[in-house]
């Protein structure tokens, strides 16, 4: 794209032309030549959107709870923006599972935006290209952006540093994924729905949460997670306050029954309360500055990958560097040390 065709699109964008931002969203995924530019356009106009992030175990109801979700806030006045992050197709890249979210809901509602994304390799986690789409749809003047990930039983780190408030669904009776919560996804949430709560075991399942939350309030869990002292500084450090300062938010559980809509108010009304603890605390600028610094770490090392690759492929390519290893002729560190020297003595000349 050229530079009038990339500042045309962000005025259609920005005047609020859906087909617009659908082009805008598949450049960004694309990685189309111009992508970049488009994004750095955009970030002027971002920071209006609270965005939340839905993740949890396959079969806990995400889809149909994010479609009546958005409803809510259809209902009242808010617009919306939907990216449902699928797993990749191991031979396209793709998401494997484009069409399994159904916006019944929602069908021919303008104001709510629907798109789903291949989470490139990091399945579970959020790709860089979804977190610029994240801004695309703030720029667009989307009220909330709903991020639903798939829950694949690992941290989902990624969706802590991208969205304000973390919702993690729990399925009634699954004792094996409470304990899986134990070790892994329970340190992000800042609201725990028992979705299907009209199902035996809801109950139990509710006051298993609830004390595993209250372990974790009171120290007695290894790992704090990122509302407690223990968490690493790298991932959400304003929700650290504790003792002597600003008291830390204590995560929600909230029973729903998404196809039904009941409880989706009351989860409503957590997510503003943790937004609202956010703001007065002073923790959404500093979780701001957290993801920032990520994105910015993410990016140099990206193209400072690509631009050591080029110099791999100038030297004959890893197949003949690996072969002189293999000989004996040299070894990782001294290859290592050759390829990344012209671009470190490129560095410290500029610098100097």
């Amino acid at each position: 794209m050229s530079r009038a065709d990339t500042a045309d699109l962000v005025d259609e964008l920005l005047a609020g032309e859906h087909r617009a931002l659908a082009r805008v969203i598949t450049k960004i995924e694309n990685r189309s030549p111009g992508y970049r530019d488009l994004v750095s356009r955009l970030h002027a106009h971002t920071g209006g959107a609270e965005v939340i992030g839905v993740t949890g175990s396959p079969g806990a109801g995400k889809s149909t709870l994010v479609d009546k979700l958005a409803k809510t806030y259809r209902d009242a006045g808010l617009t919306v923006g939907v990216i449902a992050v699928d797993p990749s197709s191991p031979y396209t890249g793709g998401a494997v599972l484009g069409d399994r979210i159904r916006m019944a809901s929602n069908v021919g509602d303008m104001d709510v935006f629907f798109r789903s994304m291949s989470a490139r390799g990091q399945l579970g986690g959020l790709s860089t290209a979804t977190a610029d789409a994240i801004k695309a749809l703030d720029a667009f003047g989307k009220d909330r952006i709903i991020v639903e990930t798939v829950g694949a039983g690992q941290n989902e780190i990624d969706v802590v540093r991208t969205a304000d408030t973390v919702a993690v669904l729990v399925q009634p009776g699954s004792g094996d994924d409470v304990q899986m919560l134990k070790a892994g996804i329970l340190e992000i949430g800042d609201v725990f729905v028992v979705n299907k709560a009209d199902m035996e075991g809801a109950s139990r399942t509710v006051a298993e949460l609830e004390e595993m939350i209250h372990l974790r309030e009171d120290g007695t869990n290894v790992d704090a997670g990122h509302h407690g002292p223990d968490v690493l500084d790298d991932v959400a450090p304003a929700e650290t306050r504790d003792a002597g300062s600003e008291e830390a938010w204590t995560p929600r559980v909230v029973e729903t029954v998404a196809t039904s809509g009941e409880g989706v108010d009351d989860l409503v009304g957590a997510f503003d309360d943790h937004y609202d603890y956010l703001e007065s605390t002073g923790a959404l600028e500093e979780k701001a500055r957290t993801r920032y610094a990520e994105e910015i770490r993410q990016l140099l090392r990206s193209d400072a990958a690509s631009l050591l690759e080029e110099e791999l492929d100038r030297r004959g390519g890893m197949d003949e560097l690996v072969s002189s290893v293999l000989d004996r002729e040299t070894d990782p560190y001294t290859v290592a040390d050759d390829v990344i020297r012209p671009l470190a003595d490129c560095v410290r000349d500029r610098r100097d």
